[in-house]
């Protein structure tokens, strides 16, 4: 489903770029939306919370309820009716739209942001930044050839903790780090949307697909995608995705060397083909592993790193890490444990609105996204080939 060639889209690399910076350095910063459900309500109320003199102009999902209810709510919220559609190539051709938040299901985020930037506008979109490779390098390269600012949802990046323990980790604190281990997992089933409400009539089936195969109208799998390798690849992209960010950002790693997987659906007979517990451990050219074990299966959290002087260790639901000399016999361990203080931040959408006026890089830039993207499809890949596969950073080929 192609751009239409519109004025803008040929333009979308000079003058429409251009006229993107002035608007937004001296007036009002026009945004739409793209898929407004859960997520992409969370992130309008971001942009409201910002105050950085933005506002939500225009509105496109695909199911009737959800367009209409974010209508509404940003006809509350900013005093000014949006505009509405369910296809996001009529939003993608509105000339005064700056920038769009994309918060549709995993599967159409590679399309809808390299939709975005060629045709000429900023894009906070969220995790992950893709789920099938040929996709997610698409979108890659159409942002690395083009000047707009894009921030990926991966907004642990902005959170004082993070942004703490990332500076110390750079600055070498626990010496050399040899692995990495994630343990987490919940029990609810929060992925069991209801989906018999869910009328043909009401949505905007063929765009709800993208670039899909056509398939006959599906409610459960609008609803409840992320059971189905049609519409996510799974564990690793749907809750990796933040913490391997984490492991690229704090080693300064790019890519993963290679990865092996195991796990499958051992509690949740509900029809899913998706892993219900996963566990991969991942090799980096540094020369660490970073091991992910999660399940749906009991609640469990665990996130710590090791060190040749000692260990830092967190939760992934928390907010801080504690560091010491744990684990280590080293001349210059660690003492005793200490707990990192957070620094003063601005929020994730903050710091993309920031971006879109001054043009500077943001936090969880689409090398940061395609490099999680990398990792999470790598080992989903590995999971269903039952074997180790590698990353060939030169070609940007797992092989």
């Amino acid at each position: 489903m192609s751009l239409p060639v519109t004025r803008r889209a040929l333009i979308a690399g000079a003058a429409s770029a251009s006229v993107g910076r002035v608007r937004g350095a001296n007036g009002r910063i026009s945004v739409g939306i793209i898929g407004a459900g859960g997520r992409g309500t969370a992130d309008m109320k971001a942009v409201a919370e910002a105050d950085l003199n933005a506002e939500i102009t225009a509105v496109c999902d695909v199911w009737r309820p959800n367009r209409e209810k974010a209508v509404d709510w940003v006809s509350k919220t900013f005093k000014n009716k949006p505009r509405q559609t369910s296809d996001y190539r009529e939003l993608l051709g509105w000339k005064d739209i700056d920038a769009v938040i994309i918060a549709t299901p995993d599967f159409g985020h590679s399309t809808l942001l390299k939709a975005a930037v060629e045709a000429g506008v900023d894009v906070y979109c969220e995790k992950p930044f893709g789920v099938d490779l040929a996709k997610a390098k698409a979108a890659y390269f159409a942002v690395k050839n083009s000047d707009r600012v894009v921030q990926v949802g991966t907004q642990r990046r902005s959170e004082g903790g993070q942004i703490a323990a990332a500076r110390l980790m750079h600055q070498g604190v626990l010496g050399k780090v040899t692995r990495v281990v994630v343990d987490v997992g919940f029990q609810h089933p929060r992925w069991d949307r209801p989906y018999v409400e869910v009328k043909e009539t009401d949505l905007d089936w063929n765009n709800f697909l993208l670039d899909l195969p056509r398939r006959p109208f599906d409610p459960r799998l609008f609803r409840q995608w992320q059971l189905f390798k049609t519409t996510t690849n799974g564990i690793g992209g749907l809750w990796m995705c933040h913490l391997v960010d984490l492991v690229h950002w704090f080693m300064q790693e790019t890519y993963p060397a290679n990865a092996v997987t195991n796990g499958g659906v051992y509690l949740w007979k509900d029809g899913r083909d998706t892993a219900d517990v996963f566990h991969t451990l991942i090799e980096y050219p540094k020369g660490f592993l970073f091991s992910f074990a999660m399940c749906l299966t009991n609640d469990c959290d665990r996130f710590d790193w090791y060190g040749t002087r000692g260990t830092m260790s967190g939760t992934v639901g928390g907010a801080t890490y504690t560091i010491s000399g744990a684990g280590s016999r080293m001349p210059d361990r660690l003492g005793a444990p200490k707990v990192i203080e957070p620094e003063r931040t601005n929020t994730h959408m903050q710091n993309f609105l920031e971006c879109v006026r001054s043009r500077a890089t943001p936090r969880a830039n689409y090398q940061a996204g395609f490099s999680h993207a990398v990792a999470g499809i790598m080992a989903e890949t590995a999971l269903a080939q039952g074997r180790r596969v590698r990353f060939d950073p030169e070609r940007l080929e797992i092989v």
